[in-house]
């Protein structure tokens, strides 16, 4: 039997290697903060060679830019999000202030950096008709589609992306809005 090594998984700081360590067996990779060096990024690109890289980072502004900085590096990279809402812990927001069974269901629904010829492309059209963009509710509908497929935050652009990674359909989409419609109007 073949014996799958350990993912790498990539964090902010050492709090997070500490939290995270803890819950699970993988090499833990931090970044220094939004530093990222270009040594840090060469060290996880070797690792990418020969072991699943996971980027889980803070969900606010410095670590949507670490993973971009990443991403870029390592376009194949994954991605795994703490719930926005559940990161905090009344005065910082983090992957280290996240309860343990955020950053397992985290670690659990992770999504890959690549797109799948078969995934459905999202567009910006898509959006709008979807009531995503350009309606008065369109950002709290977005927030709801983020927090439901476990894709984190971000802006629009960020959801039309991340829609299209994980191959979720129009269709799909479509149907969990209608279904959040109704449960709004009960």
């Amino acid at each position: 039997m073949k014996q799958e090594k350990k993912p790498v998984i990539v964090v902010e700081g050492k709090t997070d290697i500490d939290k995270v360590g803890k819950l699970v067996d993988a090499i833990l990779v931090s970044t220094n903060g939004s530093e990222v060096s270009r040594e840090t990024i060469d060290y996880i690109k070797t690792l990418s060679l020969t072991r699943k890289i996971i980027v889980l980072t803070d969900p606010d502004y410095p670590g949507l830019r670490i993973r971009e900085i990443i991403s870029q590096a390592l376009p194949e990279c994954s991605h795994a999000f703490v719930n926005r809402k559940k990161a905090s812990n009344g005065k910082k927001l983090g992957v280290a202030e996240s309860p343990d069974e955020e950053i397992i269901k985290a670690l659990n629904n992770v999504i890959s950096g690549e797109y799948k010829e078969s995934n459905y492309c999202f567009t910006a059209c898509d959006l709008y008709e979807l009531g995503l963009v350009g309606k008065n509710n369109s950002s709290f509908l977005r927030e709801k589609v983020f927090e439901h497929y476990n894709l984190g935050y971000g802006s629009a652009k960020t959801l039309q992306k991340r829609l299209s990674q994980v191959g979720i359909t129009k269709e799909e989409l479509n149907k969990f809005l209608k279904e959040e419609e109704n449960e709004g109007c009960k």
